[in-house]
Parts: C-alpha cells; structure tokens; sequence
C-alpha cells in the first residue's frame, strides 16, 4: 500500500522516466547468424535473434521477440552471459565477472543472472565483503561455483531461507523468536542480544523481526545503529555466532523485557485469541457480510517499482475476489471503491494505470489520495461502517462482518511475500470523529462519521483478526504463494518514528478487519508474479477459500 500509505504516503521507486538508458551488445550465434542482447535497469538480460537456436530456449520459451534471461535452456544462459560480459573468466571453481555498467547492474541483478536468484544477493556480498554495495565500473566480483545455479553449473536454487520456526503459527513462532534472545545492560544501557544464525542477514533475521521496521530506510537505518551498538563494522561480512545487541528502545512488543507494559498487553492479546471462539456460517457463507476495499486508485498509484503499480493491480486481485464470492457463496458483498472505466471486471493485461477511481458513497466521491489531509481515506471506513451497520439492523450476527483492505507495498528488496496489519488494541482509541463538512453532501459521512470503541471491543476486534490473518496466511501457503517470513502478522506500522494503525482498519467497526500486503513491489519476484493474471487469480481462490475456513 505505498509502504503502508495510508497516512503517510511514501515512494522508494524510481520513476519509469528516470531508468538509465538499456544497454545493446550485438553476438554471433553459433552456427551462423547474430542476437541482440539488452540488459535493462531492473529487468535484467534479455536476448533477441532471428535464428535463435531452439538448444537456446527452454521448452515453454517464445522466441519471438525478447526473450527474457529466464526463459533461456542452461546452454542459452551460459551462452548469453559469456557473450554479454566477454570480460568474465569462467574457471572451474567459479566466475570472476567484472562490472561494466554500473548504472544497470546491481548486486540483485548479478544474483539473478549467475546464482539463479536475486534474493541470494546477500549470500554474493558475503563472497565479496571488500566490495561496496553500490557497484563500480571495473569492480571483479567472485562466484564460486556452489553459489552458481544449477543451470550454470553450480548448486545454488531457491535462496534456503527457511528456520525450524517457519512451520510454526504465529503465536508459536514469536515465542520461538523470543526465546533466542537473551537481555543485558552495559554503558549505552539496557539491549537484548541475539546470535546470528547460517544464512541470516542484519536486516532481515534482527531489524525486520524483532523490531516491527520493514520499510527500506527505517531498516538499513537502525542495520547500521545496531551494527555500531554491536561493535559490527562490515554488514555483510557478518559471521554465524556474531553477537548482536538491540537496544531495547527499539524492540516490538512481542520482544520487550520481562515486566514491561508492552509485554503484558502482547500476552492479554494472544490469551484473547484463545478464548475467543470461532463463528460458524457453513459451506455458503450464509449470513455473512464482507465489504472488500482495494487501496489508492485514481490520482494515487500508490507504491511502484519494477515497471509496476499498486492501486490497478490490486483492484484486479480484489475484483477477482468479488467475483468468486458471490458466483461460490451466498455472502453479502460489497465495495468501497470502482474505477469506473472497469467497473468491477477483472483484467488479464494491465497497461496503464486508471485515472478515475470514486468511492462508492452516496453520492460518489472522487479519491483524492491517502495522505494525512485527504477525505477518501476516512471515507472507505465510514462507508464500511455503514454496511455493516444496516446488516446488523436487519438482525445480521455483528460477528459475521469481514473487512479486508488489498495493497501492496514498498519494503526492503529482501522482504518477499504477502504481510497482513491488524488492529493492534492499544494503538484503537476509545472515540473518534472526522468533520463531517469535510466531505460535502455525502451522506454516509453526516451518519457514521463518528466510532467509539469500548476495551473489550478493540481487544476482541484485534483477536478475531488474528484469526483470520492465520487462516488466511496457512491458506495462501498452501496455494504455493510467498509468505512474508519472520513475522507476517503485524499490529503496528513504524514510520518516521511514530507507531499507528492504518485508518481503514483503526476505525472500523466490522468483527474482523485486516489490510492485506500482497507484495512487496520493490522484490523482483514479488512484482513478476503480481503482473501475472494467472497468479492473481490464484490469490483470490486462496483468499475466499481463507474465508470460507474461517466460518467453517
């Protein structure tokens, strides 16, 4: 949701129009006849012939026009990276490649092109820790044959990014996480300190799990506060065993000492899940109310990178949703937002972002953006909250109502997969109001523009929505698509140093309510899949099967 948006808006992507210029390199095929190559910022290698040999081109390959890098047989790649960097030495214990665009390549493309995976990039900067990050024409970078994919020789696949700790749920897997710290106090004052494990990263395996930052700054920022207070002086030459100290100013809740404020509320949370039960609707969602909320639109794109965009993207995945619900169950749908060129179809091909998007409000009301001042996003929940009002009116159970709000987001490059914010209690407040001249004639803001929870409420609305985070995370797993590791289930966004709740969910009425991070955009994989309609089709299937678990 443009790195949670909602209120604060903010874009890590580097506009389309900024990108440096592809570079061109022209090769002679074996057997007679040439082929273009291009490598593209952030897109990587691709290459083009009119005589392609078919041994270049794995079996589902097109070879007309551009084909992309990994559409290539194991022969093709080898080929094309040979012929693109003819300055590599290929020796038998690995490739010594040697940087000549430094404006193009980065240490996530090396990764991509010779590992197999760009998330293996911090496995590349171990091999090479007295090479900066940030690439330099002539710089010889080293990759040793295990790290090689297996197309090019070597072992390396999927990055192994898996703990004994991913299988585990949520409650589980955070008190697995704490039990790994241990707590202390020297000059600088009190930290808890944790010992890196094979494979684990700064900023991954420390700053994003134990301290609630996932946006790129906020985490290369306290990677390097934490490295000092440790005594770290090479992020990427971090060894097994390396002893980490975390200021305790900085942890998340789930991980502050014994016989804080912050820790009890975390324990009074997770006992709440516990007792509280399950609602059953049946196998067609009878009696069931689901208003689905697709995030930005119109004037806000939201977060983009990766030649892609938040806001049609995920209306797409959240159109699919709608259709599914009401062809496969009896569930009461409704939205909060429609484009109206699209209305609420899907889409297989996704050009150009849509200039109009209205909240569907009476009488609509043009988005205008989620920044601190704007209306639309007070007026997702106030609608919501109507909705979900007149079910209840008309004798509906209130603990039927479901509101989920689709993004997609702009984090650190090595977060990967789909996160889901829920309301944390303590950050709920007990009233609120928003001017209802704020928002003209609408009349949904003259009825609901005012909430008020009691202690009870918030503590049950952050426990159902757990729930359902759950069952929607082990349901999307089961799909085959990503996960955010670490922690995927969080009640707080840290941005510039304060702690909130996005506002579609912070007000909301409904029992449960969730945001869901699809992606992250600026994760090439993350953003490859989202283009794919057959991938957000798939999500869909996984997010209404999610919601039919969990009403059994």
């Amino acid at each position: 949701m443009g790195g949670l948006s909602l209120l604060l808006p903010v874009l890590l992507a580097v506009a389309p129009s900024q990108a440096p210029a592809p570079a061109l390199v022209q090769a002679r095929l074996p057997g007679g006849g040439t082929a273009v190559l291009r490598l593209q910022f952030k897109k990587g290698l691709s290459l083009k012939g009119a005589r392609l040999p078919l041994a270049f081109l794995a079996t589902d390959a097109d070879a007309h026009g551009w084909v992309p890098f990994d559409q290539l047989s194991p022969e093709g790649k080898r080929w094309a990276l040979e012929a693109f960097f003819p300055r590599d030495r290929w020796q038998r214990q690995g490739v010594r490649h040697l940087v000549q665009y430094p404006e193009l390549e980065s240490v996530w493309t090396l990764s991509a092109l010779f590992t197999g995976h760009g998330q293996n990039y911090d496995k590349l900067m171990a091999e090479n820790p007295g090479l900066p990050e940030k690439l330099r024409q002539g710089d010889a970078w080293w990759i040793p044959r295990p790290l090689l994919s297996v197309d090019l020789g070597g072992q390396s696949r999927e990055p192994d990014r898996s703990q004994p700790e991913d299988s585990l749920d949520d409650e589980a897997r955070v008190a697995a996480y704490r039990a790994m710290l241990t707590y202390g106090e020297d000059a600088q004052g009190k930290y808890a300190a944790y010992h890196m494990r094979k494979g684990e990263a700064l900023y991954s395996a420390v700053v994003m799990r134990y301290t609630d930052r996932v946006d790129a700054k906020a985490v290369n920022d306290l990677a390097e506060v934490i490295a000092r207070r440790s005594g770290i002086t090479d992020l990427h030459g971090i060894q097994p065993g390396q002893l980490v100290k975390i200021p305790v100013e900085y942890l998340a809740d789930p991980f502050q000492p014994e016989g804080t404020a912050a820790l009890a509320e975390e324990r009074e949370v997770r006992a709440e899940v516990r007792r509280t039960a399950r609602v059953e609707a049946g196998p067609r969602l009878d009696g069931v109310r689901i208003v689905l909320d697709a995030g930005h639109g119109g004037v806000d794109i939201g977060a983009q990178a990766n030649g892609i965009w938040e806001s049609d993207f995920v209306y797409d995945i959240t159109m699919r949703v709608r259709r599914l619900l009401e062809e496969e169950t009896d569930a009461q749908v409704s939205s909060t937002i429609r484009y109206p060129e699209i209305g609420f179809r899907t889409r297989r091909i996704i050009r150009t972002p849509s200039h109009d998007a209205e909240i569907l409000t009476d009488p609509p009301f043009s988005n205008d953006g989620e920044r601190p001042n704007a209306v639309s996003v007070h007026l997702r929940w106030v609608l919501a909250n109507e909705l979900f009002e007149r079910f209840i009116q008309h004798r509906g159970d209130p603990r039927k109502t479901l509101f989920i709000s689709f993004h997609a987001d702009s984090l650190h490059p090595s977060s990967r997969g789909t996160m889901v914010y829920v309301p944390g209690a303590t950050l709920v407040p007990s009233h609120f109001a928003i001017a209802a001249n704020r928002a003209g004639n609408v009349a949904e803001m003259r009825r609901f523009s005012r909430v008020s929870f009691t202690p009870r409420q918030k503590l049950r609305g952050e426990a159902r929505s757990r729930q359902f985070s759950e069952v929607l995370l082990w349901s999307l797993q089961k799909a085959g698509i990503p996960v955010h590791v670490n922690r995927p289930i969080r009640n707080v966004v840290i941005r510039n140093g304060a702690k909130w709740v996005p506002a579609v969910i912070r007000y909301s009425i409904g029992a449960t309510k969730v945001l869901v991070e699809v992606a992250n955009l600026t994760n090439i994989a993350d953003a490859s899949n989202l283009k794919d309609p057959a991938f957000r089709e798939r999500y869909a299937r996984a997010v209404v099967r999610a919601i039919l678990d969990y009403y059994r």
